[in-house]
Formats: structure tokens, sequence, C-alpha cells
């Protein structure tokens, strides 16, 4: 049985139009109520594609890790965040957009083109770009930047697990899991907790009632 996952044909077809440089973007974090959220924005080498490259939820941790390494090495990379705060100031949909023109604008090379995970194309954006639903299961460009958001997330998470140890980030990546809204009952709410986010909001409210 052949697996089907993301190819090239997006890109290939904005290049054929004249399109030098496509870019795939995507971000990681919409869903959990601590940490930031992290984007990736990433323009694959057409001759050099790593062997492999699908949405980041559907590979093994190991694989991912893999993939990261070889995509820095092989693409051109932008990575960047928006804050806990921001994400409370802008609410969730907007600050993932500010972290992927973050992401875009850290790029070596100015894309001609975007391919966008999602149905909506950020605002900030200075260049064509195309929202793709389900883009990081096919597009190769998208499913890279998934990765490497997912990965450098995952990490930002293990490392504020060590300052703030018990709510079990290493392994939740944040998500509102039984475990960490336990220990959000039981210790209480850090900075990197996402006041907007009504297990957070809703533990903040009740202290103060």
């Amino acid at each position: 049985m052949t697996l089907i996952g993301p190819d090239f044909s997006f890109e290939r077809e904005h290049m054929a139009s004249g399109a030098r440089w496509v870019v795939g973007i995507d971000e990681v974090g919409r869903g959990p109520i601590a940490g930031p959220v992290t984007a990736a924005a990433i323009i694959l080498d057409p001759e050099n594609i790593p062997d492999g490259l699908n949405d980041s939820k559907k590979l093994s941790i190991r694989r991912r890790e893999r993939l990261f390494a070889e995509i820095l090495e092989t693409a051109v990379v932008g990575v960047a965040h928006a804050s806990v705060d921001e994400i409370d100031e802008l609410n969730i949909l907007r600050a993932s957009h500010l972290a992927m023109e973050r992401a875009c604008s850290l790029l070596s090379i100015s894309p001609s083109m975007a391919l966008i995970d999602g149905n909506l194309v950020p605002k900030g954006l200075r260049i064509p770009s195309v929202a793709i639903v389900r883009g990081d299961a096919r597009s190769q460009s998208i499913a890279a930047a998934s990765i490497v958001a997912k990965v450098t997330r995952d990490k930002i998470m293990v490392d504020l697990e060590q300052q703030y140890p018990g709510y079990d980030w290493a392994k939740n990546a944040g998500y509102p899991t039984k475990a960490h809204l336990e220990a959000l009952r039981n210790i209480g709410v850090t900075p990197h907790h996402r006041r907007s986010f009504k297990p957070v909001h809703n533990m903040l409210y009740q202290e103060k009632s």
C-alpha cells in the first residue's frame, strides 16, 4: 500500500507562473494554554527536498527530529514566535499570524509567493499569498514548516518545564491535559500561562472572587 503525502505541486505551479522563491508557512501552538505560538517559514530547494516530509502531527518524535535537522541543512528557514502577552492582547489567531509574518521576515531570501496553512492569509504579509486548508498534508513546503515549528516549540516547552516543574510541559507541550489542569489547580498559574484561555481565566477569576 502506497502512503500518499504532501507533494511539490503547489510550489511548481507558482514557480511556473513566475514565482522564483515559494515559501511555505505554518504555525504550532494555537491550542495550548501555556507557552508561545511558534511559526516557521521554509523555502525548499526543489533539487534537494528531504524524503518523508509530512504533517508534523503524523510523524514520530524521532522522525521529526531527523527531518528537522535535514530541513535546516537544505532549506532557507525563518522561525519566530508570538509571546503569551501578545496572545492575550491580540487573540490567538492574530498572534499566530504575527508569528507567521515575523518568520517570513527573517528569511535570508525574499520569497516571491507564500503558501499558508489554513484558510486565512496573514494581513501583514507583503507578498502574494494563498491559504491552503490542510496545507501541511498537501504541500511539502508547508509540511517542512510544520515540522520546524513543532520541534522548535516543543524544545521551548521542555526548557520552560525546567523553570516551572510540575506541569508536565515536556510531555504535553502546554496543552490542557488532565495532568496539566490538575497541576494548574494545585500549583497555580505561571507567567507562561495564557490568561485569555478559559481554564486559566476561570481559575484567576475564581481566585479573585
